[in-house]
């Protein structure tokens, strides 16, 4: 019981930091390529990761283990960070918060499919309530523009990223969690750092420190210190259960805004964030 509240707490906390990914790589885009933005913050993430595997000493990952670190590296490294850019570059985030909650119901689904895992009946029923909820208020509370290819842009995010949630999570079983994100950055650090350098901007001076703060907040923060507490909370607490939580990342991103940015807080947001609590409550006392 004190590893799955351990599992649940982590998974929180990752959730809370990748809660401004979203808002960050919209910024990020408008001064960079949505390709060399996906590059450079792998890159970035990449070389942290090497030095705290050195500094930590880090043991080598098993023969067995190379593909899935691959998988992972295709799904959250690559896959998700170039889909969502590319995405965010036609819709706007707000109606990306849309597709973000069908990401727990994907995590759920692979959880099954490559963690083993056999949620009851019942944890699918709050599950998909709570992904109804989310999607409910981004259509009723935003109406920005939309385009088909982002829509699919951003349904492909979710589908890769769900999947390099479950696989990372298996792995961290007997990994750990920052040795896993780590070592999948570190496999694709030499073909992102050679691509980054390849399509680099040709003006720097004329990328705004809005678009340079998108890009530090993405790299460090969304692409390497959030994983080391998801996939922690994931392995300990259960990847279907825990990844439930990212039901609430749309709205700790409006309580952020609403805390940073002195933006308002409508009511309509602390009652879908108090449904969405109580399906996140439910997909707890179901998932095994």
């Amino acid at each position: 019981m004190k590893t799955q509240s351990s599992g649940w707490l982590n998974g929180a906390i990752g959730v809370l930091i990748f809660s401004g990914s979203l808002p960050a790589t919209r910024l990020a885009v408008t001064g960079f390529d949505p390709t060399f933005l996906t590059t450079a913050r792998a890159t970035i993430a990449g070389v942290v990761a090497l030095a705290l595997l050195l500094i930590f000493r880090a043991h080598r990952p098993a023969t067995r283990d190379m593909m899935p670190l691959v998988w992972v590296a295709l799904g959250v490294v690559v896959g998700f960070p170039l889909l969502t850019a590319l995405a965010l570059t036609h819709i706007t985030a707000a109606r990306s918060v849309v597709f973000i909650g069908l990401l727990p119901l994907a995590t759920a689904i692979f959880a099954v499919v490559r963690g083993g895992e056999r949620p009851r009946p019942a944890f699918w029923l709050f599950a998909l309530l709570g992904s109804a909820c989310v999607a409910s208020f981004a259509f009723l509370k935003h109406d920005g523009p939309s385009s088909l290819i982002g829509d699919l842009y951003m349904l492909a995010a979710v589908i890769v990223c769900g999947f390099g949630y479950a696989e990372g999570a298996r792995l961290s079983r007997h990994l750990g969690g920052w040795q896993v994100i780590s070592w999948a950055l570190v496999v694709c650090l030499p073909f992102m750092a050679i691509a980054s350098a390849l399509i680099a901007p040709a003006a720097w001076v004329q990328i705004t420190w809005q678009a340079w703060g998108g890009l530090a907040y993405v790299s460090l923060f969304s692409m390497l210190i959030g994983f080391f507490f998801w996939y922690r909370g994931l392995a300990q607490g259960g990847i279907a259960a825990v990844g439930q939580l990212q039901l609430l990342q749309p709205f700790m991103g409006l309580a952020l805004a609403a805390l940073l940015l002195r933006e308002p807080v409508a009511w309509s947001m602390v009652v879908a964030t108090s449904a969405v609590v109580l399906c996140v409550a439910g997909t707890r006392r179901f998932a095994r």
